[in-house]
């Protein structure tokens, strides 16, 4: 059953084909064109992503422990160890499956498997639980256990509870609030100690670490971490110019390392300062022009090579954000709106390996491309 319901957890949002394939050849040409309508989130399709955080939170197996073990005795099932975040194949997709099903709750009261996820959600976000997963991060082999991929995402999390409007939200909020204190003074040991930026396509990314961070600490006034947070981002990105965006994409990118880098930047600089630092960092950018090729799946059984997806999702949802904050960027929307709808017909999924993370960043993106839309 639980099989049957994940491969229906996703529909074809839009066409796919030529279109996309002419309106793919008439952006890298410097073409206007709006063949391909920006996606939308609606209650059906909320309908179908739903089903995967409703399969996957508590599906413990297939399970990437990421575990570093201390002693022999040191072997513990993942539900054992993490009685909050064991599904979905390892501990940071547990934490943004949880943000997938507490998202579209929040933004679809009337969510057919509204009930069945609130009570996953109830069952497993307790105080106890949360002190299991305190405690091991307090492991002397696993206090960067998660660091910063994973971490974030349980901000984002936090941040998605904090601002739900309903009573059983507040007291998983408060359930939860020990654990995302603990990562705010982690990552505020960490980052001073960061001599150089992580420049990559894949979880240890810096600049996507940040971006997650930044919105939390905005979203609870801490000035502190904040201050933490700029003063690193600022040595470590305010210099940065001609980022080699053509090299990308990666082999097992699933988030473009130039325009993290712009996400972050949008919104830390002054607009004027941002416009200049933009377009020395991206040049061209300010005429709508960026040459990037749409990552492309050969085998999407296979974890890593599946990545691709998920490259494609993050750039729409940060092409999408700097549309939203300055309209004047309002062109690169075409490039979004190629990259969402080329990957979104590959989520009815038919694996597990992309399909136990994909969900929550489409949700993401399409929740970028929805305010975009509203702020053009």
């Amino acid at each position: 059953m639980k099989k049957i319901l994940y491969l229906l957890f996703l529909i074809l949002l839009v066409s796919c084909g030529q279109e996309h394939q002419s309106k793919e050849l008439q952006i890298h040409q410097g073409q206007p064109t709006d063949s391909i309508p920006t996606p939308v989130l609606t209650l059906e399709q909320g309908n179908k992503l739903a089903a995967l955080p409703l399969h996957c939170l508590e599906t413990e197996y297939p399970n990437k422990m990421g575990h570093v073990t201390a002693s022999p005795t040191d072997q513990k099932r993942p539900s054992e160890q993490h009685p909050v975040f064991y599904g979905c194949f390892d501990w940071h997709s547990a934490v943004h499956g949880y943000w997938s099903a507490v998202s579209l709750l929040k933004s679809f009261p009337e969510l057919e498997s509204r009930a069945a996820l609130r009570s996953i959600i109830d069952k497993h976000l307790t105080p106890e639980n949360i002190e299991v997963e305190i405690a091991y991060f307090h492991t002397k082999q696993n206090t960067t256990f998660e660091r910063t991929y994973g971490w974030a995402w349980l901000l984002k999390l936090q941040q998605e509870l904090d601002t739900w409007d309903d009573p059983q939200a507040h007291q998983w909020s408060g359930n939860l609030q020990p654990l995302t204190d603990l990562i705010i003074q982690r990552y505020s040991e960490y980052l001073p100690k960061l001599q150089y930026a992580i420049r990559v396509g894949e979880h240890s990314n810096t600049a996507f670490g940040m971006v997650f961070a930044w919105d939390y600490a905005q979203h609870k006034q801490l000035n502190d971490f904040q201050a933490v947070l700029k003063q690193k981002a600022l040595e470590f990105y305010r210099e940065d110019q001609d980022c080699p965006i053509s090299w990308e994409p990666s082999g097992y990118d699933f988030l473009s390392p130039c325009l993290e880098e712009v996400d972050l930047m949008r919104r830390l600089l002054p607009e004027s300062e941002f416009h200049n630092w933009l377009v020395k960092f991206l040049p061209g950018i300010q005429d709508g022009r960026l040459d990037i090729e749409i990552g492309k799946i050969a085998d999407r059984t296979d974890g890593k090579l599946v990545h691709l997806d998920g490259l494609n999702l993050s750039r729409a949802w940060v092409l999408y954000g700097l549309a939203a904050q300055y309209p004047k960027y309002s062109s690169l929307m075409d490039q979004a709106d190629l990259h969402l709808s080329h990957t979104l017909p590959n989520l009815v999924a038919d694996d597990y390996a992309g399909g136990h993370w994909l969900g929550s960043f489409a949700i993401y993106a399409l929740q970028n491309a929805k305010n975009a839309q509203e702020n053009i």
